[in-house]
């Protein structure tokens, strides 16, 4: 049997193929992603968990993106250090929520490394030591100079490293008002568990 179609309906036909087709093709584009560093750790924490069930944080940072100044203490680009005791290596995983980085959206991870657990500045720490997000460390920050500076310069970058600080016995958020961890025109210290002001450095 042969089925014939009239050539109104079969343009019609066609150009509802051609739509569906160009549809299909056309690229999802996502909006960046910025969140605070507790929301990013906790996804790639769930990841390193996956390389050693004994992983635990030694430090977080940072980076700053075409649409990310690392402002309100968040940021498009999160990466973290994990490290295994049992397995006496380390590894580093990277959050990533835009498209404006070489690197691609979701979790990443890098090669492994030695670790050793004597090394104090690499000194691992269990996730509940972390209370005092980024976004509370900026606020902090903000209060010991941070915002004169905004107020100066409102592009002015901020990144984020967090390490074991020996002195206060806890883990300390360095909020840096500058392009890098050695660059840079102020550094604010906060307590990453309680979220007191430790110090300021110039």
């Amino acid at each position: 049997m042969k089925l014939f179609l009239f050539p109104g309906l079969a343009l019609l036909l066609l150009a509802a193929c051609t739509s569906e087709q160009t549809k299909r093709a056309a690229p999802v584009v996502k909006d960046p992603e910025f969140i605070a560093a507790r929301s990013a750790f906790q996804k790639m924490y769930a990841a390193a968990r996956g390389w050693h069930a004994d992983a635990q944080i030694f430090r977080i940072t940072s980076a700053l993106t075409k649409d990310s100044k690392g402002h309100d203490g968040k940021s498009a680009v999160w990466q973290a250090w994990f490290a295994s005791a049992a397995a006496r290596s380390s590894k580093p995983y990277v959050w990533c929520g835009t498209n404006a980085s070489d690197v691609e959206r979701g979790i990443s991870w890098g090669g492994e490394d030695s670790y050793s657990p004597t090394n104090t500045s690499t000194r691992a720490f269990e996730a509940p030591f972390l209370k005092a997000d980024s976004d509370a460390a900026f606020a902090v920050a903000l209060k010991h100079g941070g915002s004169k500076l905004l107020e100066k310069d409102p592009d002015q970058p901020v990144l984020y490293l967090l390490e074991w600080d020996a002195q206060v016995n806890a883990p300390a958020w360095h909020v840096i008002f500058g392009d890098s961890r050695t660059s840079y025109r102020l550094s604010v210290l906060v307590n990453a568990s309680s979220g007191e002001y430790l110090r300021a450095e110039k």
